[in-house]
């Protein structure tokens, strides 16, 4: 038993600090994945998508027990409504990959 116990010594490395520990100096500074004119370029692609739905919506039948092909299959609904949509998702995808000024960066870093 006692051979065991004098064989049998500890890695070096298991008494040092583990690897995925990240030392104070090397930690920087959490920035925003976003900057503010791209909120406001989603903000606007929203609200361009929420008229369009808006618009898709349509309007009142006045008669409920009458079918009216003008108000479900008018242009607006059909045509503006879906291009207007789609160019709110455009300007969202726009806002999503729109890089930052570089001086909004280095304002942020310092």
């Amino acid at each position: 038993m006692a051979e065991i116990k004098r064989a049998y010594q500890p890695n070096k490395r298991t008494t040092s600090t583990p690897r995925n520990v990240v030392p104070k100096q090397a930690k920087q500074p959490l920035t925003s994945l976003f900057t503010k004119d791209n909120y406001k370029w989603m903000a606007l692609g929203a609200i361009v998508v929420a008229i369009g739905m808006f618009l898709m919506s349509g309007g009142r039948n006045e008669n409920p027990n009458q079918f009216d092909p003008k108000l479900v299959y008018g242009t607006m609904r059909i045509t503006v409504a879906p291009i207007i949509i789609l160019l709110g998702l455009v300007i969202e995808i726009y806002a999503i990959f729109r890089k930052p000024k570089q001086e909004a960066v280095e304002e942020k870093t310092v």
